[in-house]
């Protein structure tokens, strides 16, 4: 195949992970609003019988909370959470073959540029939340709040940063380009992850506060109790961090071989250890009493809007030694 064939099939299969994702997202949304419930609720016993006027079981006393009947095992049901973890699956795997492609046409790694920096971060973000509901089965309920917004990212990718495939800018022939960008887009990949949790976090945090029969959401009933989406948000940035101090390091290494300098606070460095510091708050914070919770979460947040941050607007909009043609 010619290297202009390779590109328009690595578009097709762009196109074709963007599908498996929307896909994806709209089975997890239908998971939401007609699977079973995250846990395993118990029926509370009325005082003098069981619930639907059945004798006590057993020793329970009126009051006491028996489990909820067992599912018929014999019974067939659909698990649209399974379709949506298979589809994002299928979707990581076109996202792979993309990427593959568009490196086998060009010779080069294939992340030279914004568009093909944004798809490898995406396709690290799928695969960081399939791992994390693999682990976590509550997990999966989460996933129309994180494959949603991937698909979005990606079709805004596609439109707006798209590159045609060729051969690297002259700034960006070295091989600290593997090293460091490859840091940057697994850290990236893994603090989106990071971010979705602290988000529904601090949703399910005040939901959980209300009294029962206070207007609860009923959607929101399927998702992972704010423990749970707490614990995700900070094991995750836990893994990611030291990715992201690498990724900084090794920039900072590649400057001093292209620049003559390690460090210069350019727009590009500067946010990057702006979003450095805030993902070490978000950590020290995390175990800091009195910072545990919400004041934590936000933080986390603030961390992952200084990384979208520095990827768009510092990119595209301010000057300085890393504005070059990777658009």
């Amino acid at each position: 195949m010619t290297p202009s064939d390779l590109a328009a099939l690595s578009d097709q299969l762009f196109t074709a992970a963007v599908a498996a994702y929307a896909l994806a997202a709209l089975a997890f949304a239908a998971e939401l609003a007609f699977g079973r419930r995250v846990g395993s609720p118990s029926v509370a016993v009325p005082v003098g019988a069981r619930a639907g006027g059945d004798p006590l079981p057993g020793n329970l006393a009126p009051g006491d909370h028996c489990p909820a009947p067992a599912p018929d095992r014999g019974a067939k049901r659909w698990s649209w959470s399974g379709l949506a973890l298979g589809l994002t699956a299928a979707g990581a795997v076109l996202q792979i073959g993309m990427l593959a492609v568009r490196g086998w046409g060009t010779g080069r790694v294939p992340w030279g540029n914004m568009y093909e920096f944004g798809s490898a971060a995406v396709l690290i973000g799928m695969v960081a939340y399939l791992v994390a509901a693999w682990r976590v089965p509550a997990v999966r309920h989460i996933g129309v709040f994180v494959v949603g917004p991937a698909m979005v990212g990606l079709v805004l990718i596609g439109l707006f940063l798209y590159a045609e495939a060729g051969p690297l800018v002259a700034a960006l022939r070295s091989d600290w380009l593997v090293v460091h960008v490859s840091a940057a887009i697994i850290s990236f990949g893994v603090f989106l992850v990071s971010a979705v949790a602290s988000s529904l976090y601090l949703v399910q945090r005040r939901r959980e506060r209300r009294p029962a029969g206070s207007g609860r959401g009923a959607l929101l009933d399927h998702l992972p109790s704010a423990q749970t989406l707490d614990r995700l948000a900070h094991r995750t940035a836990v893994f990611a961090f030291p990715v992201w101090t690498f990724a900084v390091i090794a920039g900072a290494i590649w400057a001093e071989s292209a620049w003559g300098r390690f460090w210069g606070w350019d727009p590009k460095e500067t946010w990057a250890f702006i979003s450095w510091v805030a993902y070490a708050a978000y950590l020290h914070a995390r175990s800091t009493a009195g910072w545990r919770g919400a004041p934590a979460s936000w933080i986390n947040l603030v961390g992952f809007a200084s990384l979208v941050f520095n990827l768009l607007f510092v990119n595209l909009v301010s000057t300085g030694l890393h504005s070059y043609g990777g658009v």
